[in-house]
């Protein structure tokens, strides 16, 4: 068994939802997805349940990329983040992916052209309705991006930043379990005025402020309303932000890594309830 290519792309976690901000935004975080591209199989078969692995490789193969010179290709996965919980997982997954083709084959990709094999990839699938471009960005950079995910992502990035003072911030990601409330565009077009309110905090580069402002509105368009309480609860134990990140269901908690008490109550608060959580950080370009 030869391993061919190996890649690696990142979590994220939402500052605008573009299904209902008509623009997207995402920041990067810590947590990646790690492939391996194989000539064999594995002993363990991938968890791929909207098919994005043949998708990414059809793709790259449509955009008339080189193969690799094998017979057979076979994915090994090892990943921090669960799917399909609003983290970014097929992003990092499908960037992962071509980072790896482009190991296996000696090709070299600018970011922006494998932020678009990867919105594509996503898209062809149907993991997807906006692309995720980005979230694929978030995969690939550290730092945040505002886009416009109708045009190609070489022009689309309208604003771009780090969150200041990024080491200062300890995450805390609280996975709810399962995605159980599937987006509906329509109920999320209907939420435009509370998203809109996440576009202007954007505009002014009040990051935190927008997350929340996109938060309210994400739970307003699902109709989670225990999603909403709980971020409630935790902005009372001390959270600069506590929001729902992608179309839910993880909740993503933010706050000085210096108010350890803080922390600790979050953990107390979640421990009955019986949730996993994740602990991460913003990536930045200085890490």
């Amino acid at each position: 068994m030869a391993v061919l290519g190996r890649g690696e792309g990142h979590g994220g976690v939402s500052i605008l939802h573009a299904l209902g901000a008509g623009y997207g935004a995402a920041a990067s975080i810590t947590l990646s997805t790690r492939v391996q591209l194989r000539d064999s199989p594995v002993k363990k078969e991938p968890e791929d349940p909207h098919g994005l692995l043949p998708a990414v490789v059809e793709t790259w193969s449509s955009a008339g990329l080189p193969m690799p010179e094998s017979e057979e290709l076979h994915w090994a996965i090892r990943s921090d983040l669960p799917i399909g919980r609003g983290l970014k997982s097929s992003a990092a997954l499908s960037v992962a992916c071509i980072r790896a083709l482009c190991d296996a084959t000696e090709t070299e990709l600018e970011n922006h052209q494998i932020v678009d094999l990867s919105s594509s990839a996503q898209l062809a699938c149907g993991c997807s309705l906006t692309g995720s471009v980005d979230d694929s960005w978030a995969a690939v950079e550290p730092g945040w991006k505002v886009v416009d995910p109708s045009i190609p992502a070489a022009d689309g990035v309208l604003m771009q930043g780090e969150i200041e003072g990024s080491e200062k911030w300890t995450i805390l990601i609280l996975n709810r379990g399962p995605r159980e409330l599937q987006p509906d565009p329509e109920r999320f077009q209907a939420a435009a005025g509370q998203f809109q309110q996440a576009i202007s905090a954007v505009e002014q580069e009040q990051i935190f402020n927008a997350m929340i402002h996109n938060g309210r509105a994400v739970a307003s368009a699902l109709g989670d309303t225990p999603g909403r309480k709980t971020c409630n609860d935790m902005g009372i134990l001390g959270c600069r932000v506590s929001t729902i990140s992608g179309s839910g269901p993880s909740i993503v908690l933010i706050l000085p890594t210096s108010q350890e008490s803080s922390i600790r109550r979050v953990y107390q608060t979640i421990e009955p309830r019986g949730w996993e959580v994740l602990e991460t950080a913003f990536r930045s370009s200085e890490a």
